[in-house]
């Protein structure tokens, strides 16, 4: 789903609805740089970028954990 999709998605629910879809969409984009940083953890090189990818997989991880709890059902 592109940016703009998940905001006119958005735009459209309020209250719960609001909550439970932004966490879901934003659990989503967190796991996308995830993979992203995994992917320069088994091929990348540069210290300074295997460095600074590991610190977002642990970020995001940690992020992703917060609003997994916050969800209704959890995911």
């Amino acid at each position: 789903m592109s940016q703009e999709e998940a905001m006119a998605e958005l735009e459209s629910l309020s209250g719960a609805e609001f909550d439970q879809r932004f966490l879901e969409l934003m659990i989503a984009h967190h796991r996308g740089a995830v993979d992203m940083a995994q992917a320069e953890l088994d091929g990348g090189e540069n210290p300074q970028g295997l460095e600074l990818a590991q610190k977002i997989i642990d970020d995001q991880q940690a992020e992703i954990t917060e609003m997994e709890e916050l969800l209704p059902q959890g995911l």
